[in-house]
């Protein structure tokens, strides 16, 4: 029988997830299960490359993003999924991997140079920050996965991984396949203001948001922002809340909403309200799940040590090849 190929992907603990994560990346994750050996974990060391002067939260969010990805639909009996800090080999083998990666592979990485700029507030002149991608290739490469699901900003993420496994197997013998990036569909959802949906906008939509507080937030929606009047004829292919109907409406009802709507037969009000109802009923599945995993903390906690123990396993033995090609 042919083996499946091994998927490896992570997220940052920093909060509860949002719809910009499901649909960025969840959903992909959640359809690859029943196609490839999955692992998925929670990258806690990662969330310290730019949050490292407040740490105080990362133990929640962790069980936090555990909750959210089995309510979702991720499965611990189909994925592996554990948590990076329980896998001491990562550091190791990040140590190892940073002798040998060069300066300007780093300094070229364009996130590297985005974040920067994009996090001003921040202190980000550390080597932790600067040396990311070589703990992400060391999170990669300890479990030899086949591919890796980004999107297409974040192929050279994978690059670079690609490079660094390259260059150890030149030193040291072939240990390290180097690992395809696979292209995933990604759906763009927008946050409220129309803006890239993120926490730290405030303009986010959770997963764990009850159906208060999904209607609140849909009602300060950025609409048309031509639309001033009820009666003005609006355009459903600049507003946000129809690209919602889209995702979250059946197809009777995006068609009813955009002829509608350019007639200024519906108000922008309305229109929310019956794509919050929507929305409500697509989450609904995943709050009744939410409540099922919030009510059973041991079964969480049995779910990432189980998990950790699995991907833990595989990676001890990975540096055992490590250390005696080395011979170290």
């Amino acid at each position: 029988m042919t083996r499946k190929k091994r998927i490896l992907s992570g997220m940052r603990p920093t909060g509860h997830l949002h719809l910009g994560n499901l649909h960025g990346a969840l959903a992909n994750w959640i359809e690859m299960q029943d196609t490839y050996e999955c692992f998925y974990f929670i990258a806690d060391w990662h969330a310290l490359t730019s949050d490292y002067d407040d740490t105080g939260n990362i133990s929640d969010y962790v069980k936090n993003m555990v909750i959210d990805w089995l309510s979702a639909g991720l499965s611990h009996e189909k994925s592996t999924l554990f948590v990076q800090s329980h896998v001491k080999e990562h550091a190791e083998l990040f140590l190892i991997l940073s002798m040998i990666t060069p300066v300007p592979w780093l300094e070229r990485n364009p996130t590297y140079k985005d974040q920067i700029a994009q996090l001003g507030n921040k202190d980000l002149s550390t080597f932790g920050f600067m040396g990311y991608p070589v703990l992400q290739a060391a999170d990669i490469i300890i479990y030899k996965a086949d591919c890796v699901p980004v999107g297409i900003d974040q192929v050279p993420h994978v690059e670079i991984t690609r490079e660094i496994a390259r260059r150890f197997n030149y030193f040291y013998g072939n240990i390290f396949p180097e690992p395809q990036a696979i292209l995933t569909k990604m759906s763009k959802v927008l946050g409220t203001d129309r803006r890239k949906m993120s926490k730290s906008y405030n303009n986010a939509i959770f997963l764990a948001d009850s159906p208060e507080e999904i209607a609140s937030s849909v009602s300060k929606m950025i609409t048309d922002p031509d639309r001033q009047r009820k009666n003005d004829p609006g355009n459903p292919d600049i507003c946000n809340v129809f690209d919602f109907h889209k995702l979250y409406s059946d197809k009777s009802l995006v068609d009813e909403m955009n002829a509608e709507c350019r007639k200024a037969g519906i108000g922008c009000v309305a229109c929310k309200k019956k794509m919050a109802a929507n929305l409500i009923n697509f989450l609904e599945p995943i709050r009744e799940k939410r409540s099922y995993y919030e009510q059973r903390p041991e079964l969480v906690a049995d779910i990432i040590v189980t998990g950790s123990n699995k991907a833990r396993k595989i990676a001890q033995q990975t540096m055992e090849e490590v250390r005696s090609a080395m011979k170290i």
